[in-house]
């Protein structure tokens, strides 16, 4: 058992923690929590890090789960476990985990594995960890196959986003992309219809035919998309609102947005 914060393993992990540039050369992330333990792929799971007390407790589910990925659990102490983790009340469970293989821009914009013809998020500049992490879960739950996001969001991999996703990081493909512009233009020879969730928008989001291939553009928190973004898109939506309530927060607006697509295409 691992007792020390000056231990080189622990050192490792908590840079992995603190900085994107530290995950990226690994292409990795950390995956705390036991729901995130629990979901995690046996091929993409590398190291399991464990508490005392979740040992003692959980100590069948981490040998069985270490077994089938090959790995052997580590145990550190409460307070070694307390100094690596990123939440304030730990589970005692942290995973190191390898990024899924990206799809590329041309398989996402065609139907996927099971027919489904794309449906897909387009996020412009989004900055908040769980804004993104939230997305991700919800775009799974409602039958999104892809998710783009532009070189500035915010790291998909941060632990926040990550423990937002509550596992779905695991199976939905997402993209970062250099220019958003060339990636809706592709789209429109594709004949995918892309949707500007915007102020300006004079079409309720609930008037509009999703069961085809589209895409719904989310921009940034405070600033919305940005113009050259925006004025590739097929059309300008909105979510009506009742009392002096202007919009919704990104994640939420790209909930009913997702939600609203997966009902017409179970009906139709």
């Amino acid at each position: 058992m691992i007792t020390s914060t000056a231990n080189q393993k622990v050192k490792r992990l908590v840079t992995l923690k603190k900085k994107r540039k530290a995950r990226d050369e690994e292409q990795i992330f950390l995956a705390e929590g036991l729901r995130m333990f629990r979901e995690v792929p046996g091929d993409m799971l590398r190291e399991l890090y464990v508490s005392e007390a979740f040992y003692e407790k959980e100590r069948e589910l981490v040998d069985r789960k270490a077994g089938e990925a090959g790995v052997f659990p580590e145990v550190f102490s409460e307070q070694v476990f307390s100094h690596v983790s990123d939440t304030r009340t730990p589970q005692g469970v942290l995973c190191v985990v390898r990024r899924r293989e990206e799809m590329s821009c041309e398989e996402l914009l065609r139907p996927d594995q099971e027919g489904r013809k794309p449906l897909l998020m387009v996020l412009d500049n989004l900055q908040d960890p769980g804004n993104l992490g939230t997305i991700v879960r919800t775009g799974e739950g409602a039958g999104v196959t892809g998710i783009f996001l532009s070189r500035d969001c915010v790291d998909l991999y941060n632990p926040k986003t990550i423990r937002s996703t509550m596992g779905s990081i695991y199976r939905m493909p997402c993209l970062y992309v250099d220019d958003l512009p060339e990636l809706l233009r592709e789209m429109k020879k594709k004949k995918i219809q892309t949707y500007a969730a915007h102020l300006e928008g004079r079409t309720d989001y609930d008037r509009e035919d999703y069961t085809g291939g589209c895409a719904f553009l989310i921009g940034n928190e405070g600033n919305g998309l940005r113009r050259e973004v925006a004025e590739l898109a097929d059309t300008y939506i909105r979510i009506p609102m009742e009392g002096e309530v202007e919009s919704l927060n990104a994640a939420i607006a790209a909930t009913v947005l997702m939600f609203e697509a997966g009902r017409q295409r179970r009906r139709k």
